[in-house]
């Protein structure tokens, strides 16, 4: 075995897990820093490892989804056919804000630095109008002068006939001082011009961010001796080795995110689950995301800010502003609001000490009795208790009329009136029943929360994982090596012959294992998955079927895609036909497994801790509070109780039972 560690940095905290070669695993929970680069080596440095010795580091990071959604991007130029500069911008007619005429939208490539040059392909791939190689030359020129450090080249319906895109990409390449040129269709060989142009728009914008951070901590490693592999995680869920990932910077989307998922996947393997919706509150933001099968659900739509479609297959997660770190007030009509505004790492929730003044949810959870004072990470300087309490009595109590007790549970009331519509998102909405899903709660505050909301939307169990505060850096610990690859048809499904899908799929696969069995050291085994996006002729969306070979018939394909439209609109449309519109294949290479029993190293010390006032359901509780680390398998605990580890609280409330199973996981039982 070898010395690998998966580290993973969020909004408010930078995680890692280190795997020794003997099988047992050392912890680290640091801050966050402005440069995430020293806050990795601050996490090794935490857990008392030497980069030297460190076989292969597998990363999960912010970077890119930070750049993004700050507008801390590069600048960047583009060139596309004569009379479609303005598609990034005309977009969808979609608005801000859904009623009203509010909001603004600024594109990620000003129009000033957009160019046009003449070409034209039809979307057959039949060359319209010849491309003028001078007119790519000289608009490169000026958008060096113009300053710009990345260049996007977008054609139309170059995914059909890609030639006039490869081309001008040669003769812009022989002028751009670096490698930041993104060809629209090596991105994304998919029709639709303003999706696919924001995709290769986003691609160059973080191309030199990620670029340079990961240069960054490179050198800092090689300073200290590390000469190994440095694998990143993607947005799908897998790796990609360093050397590679900025050619294809937008697949670092929500690349944290996506490490929890798959975490929480290789949980319900070693568990005997298969079905979870994953819950992930951090200090920022939560995540949700749902596992069917035992297989994450990946979107090719995913949108991380108005105007930004991203269409790359990505785990689907969705994103609310409700963390530990979020703000709770009354606006401006005196209605009680919490977040989207958060206190972040600095200054923090009141509770740290660094500074803060606003009520957090981290916060409103101490007042309540939820978290303990002294075993806060992360504090500078201890605040007094009846410091909070002030906060929440000036802020929230006293404008309301209701007592500092009810002030701070509202608040967390409010928080999960959030985080349960973003649950209800992935489930209800796309057909699932949340009530055939177990509640898979992480994040450091995840499991604070997890109970109530369960007992909210009627999900009867929770599943609390060994290192919840720790399992976004085991999915970097955890996950594959993984290639999308998609292809547009767009054609009727009868008037594609069955031999051009088997040689599309094939060719698909073939490019992904070569990418993927490049990194033999790492692949145990490679596994190949083929799906189609369909939609009946004269719909717009696009509902992702599973395809059951490698060379499907046509009737197969028709037959699948109809259960799948059933499952989710409970409707059967036999008299229209289906439009096959992508064919997609993921190619997955397996890594080793991890042994997750050993997170938790077996019970050590005593359990039963003491006895803490906890305020549940407006009233105040006397909760027995446990030692998480300490409890033994088949251990049942009752609530009102708490359960503390180094890395994660959990809360469980009056009627639900908590049991320790077989690989350190709590199964907690919720009461109706």
């Amino acid at each position: 075995m070898r010395r690998v560690a998966g580290i993973d940095v969020g909004g408010t905290f930078t995680d890692l897990l280190l795997q020794e070669a003997d099988g047992t695993v050392r912890l680290a929970k640091v801050p966050t820093t402005p440069n995430q680069a020293d806050g990795v080596m601050d996490a090794i440095a935490a857990a008392g490892a030497d980069p030297a010795a460190i076989d292969l580091i597998i990363h999960g990071t912010t970077a890119t989804t930070n750049a993004v959604l700050e507008r801390k991007l590069a600048r960047v130029g583009l060139i596309t056919t004569a009379g479609f500069r303005d598609v990034l911008e005309l977009g969808r007619r979609t608005r801000p804000q859904p009623y009203g005429m509010t909001g603004s939208f600024e594109p990620l490539v000003p129009r000033e630095l957009r160019r046009e040059v003449a070409e034209r392909m039809d979307a057959r791939g039949s060359v319209v109008a010849p491309l003028d190689e001078a007119a790519v030359a000289r608009e490169t020129r000026a958008l060096l002068e113009a300053g710009c450090e990345a260049l996007v080249i977008h054609f139309l319906h170059a995914y059909a006939n890609p030639a006039h895109e490869r081309r001008a990409g040669e003769i812009a390449r022989s002028i751009w001082p670096n490698a930041y040129v993104t060809l629209g269709h090596e991105l994304l060989s998919e029709f639709r011009e303003y999706e696919r142009g924001t995709t290769a728009s986003v691609n160059a914008a973080v191309q030199p961010v990620l670029d340079r951070y990961l240069h960054r901590l490179q050198e800092g490693l090689a300073a200290r001796g590390h000469r190994r592999d440095l694998l990143v995680m993607n947005g799908n869920g897998g790796t990609v080795p360093a050397r590679l990932v900025a050619r294809e910077a937008a697949k670092t989307v929500m690349s944290g995110p996506a490490s929890g998922v798959m975490a929480a996947a290789a949980t319900l393997a070693q568990s005997g689950l298969r079905n979870a919706i994953t819950y992930d509150m951090g200090g920022t933001s939560t995540d949700v995301a749902l596992i069917a099968g035992g297989v994450p659900e990946v979107s090719a739509e995913l949108s991380i800010a108005y105007g930004l479609p991203i269409h790359l297959p990505m785990v689907d997660v969705r994103t609310v502003g409700a963390g530990g770190g979020s703000i709770a007030g009354l606006d401006r009509a005196g209605m009680l609001r919490v977040g989207p505004e958060s206190a972040g790492s600095t200054p923090g929730p009141i509770c740290y000490g660094r500074g803060g003044t606003q009520p957090t949810i981290t916060d409103a959870n101490l007042v309540l009795g939820r978290l303990d004072p002294a075993r806060l990470l992360a504090v500078r300087e201890p605040v007094p208790l009846e410091r909070l309490r002030e906060a929440f009595m000036r802020e929230i109590g006293a404008p309301l009329g209701i007592s500092v007790e009810q002030a701070a549970e509202a608040a967390i009331r409010l928080a999960n009136v959030h985080m349960t519509g973003a649950i209800r998102m992935v489930s209800l909405s796309k057909g699932h029943d949340p009530r055939d899903f177990v509640l898979f709660a992480f994040g450091g505050a995840g499991p604070l929360h997890a109970v109530a909301l369960a007992r909210e939307i009627g999900i009867p169990e929770v599943l609390v994982p060994a290192r919840p505060g720790l399992t976004n850096a085991l999915g970097c610990l955890v996950a594959d090596l993984r290639q999308d690859l998609v292809n547009t048809l767009n054609r009727g499904l009868d008037d594609i012959p069955e031999e051009e899908i088997a040689a599309v799929l094939g060719a698909q696969r073939e490019r992904g294992l070569a990418t993927v069995l490049a990194e033999r050291g790492e692949v145990e085994e490679a596994v190949v998955l083929h799906s189609a996006d369909m939609q009946f002729r004269g719909q717009t969306h696009l509902i992702r079927v599973p395809l059951p070979r490698p060379a499907p018939s046509r009737a197969e394909i028709q037959a699948a895609f109809e259960a799948a439209y059933f499952a989710r609109f409970q409707i059967r449309m036999p008299e229209i036909r289906a439009v096959l519109v992508n064919l997609n294949t993921s190619v997955i290479g397996k890594r080793r497994g991890f042994a997750l029993g050993a997170l938790l190293g077996g019970p050590r010390g005593e359990a039963r801790i003491g006895t803490r006032r906890l305020y549940a359901d407006g009233a105040w509780h006397d909760a027995a509070v446990w030692q998480r680390e300490a409890l033994a398998e088949g251990v049942r605990i009752a609530g009102p109780a708490i359960l503390q580890q180094a890395d994660a609280t959990t809360v469980l409330e009056p009627g639900s039972e908590a049991v320790v199973d077989a690989i350190g996981n709590l199964r907690i039982r919720v009461a109706a």
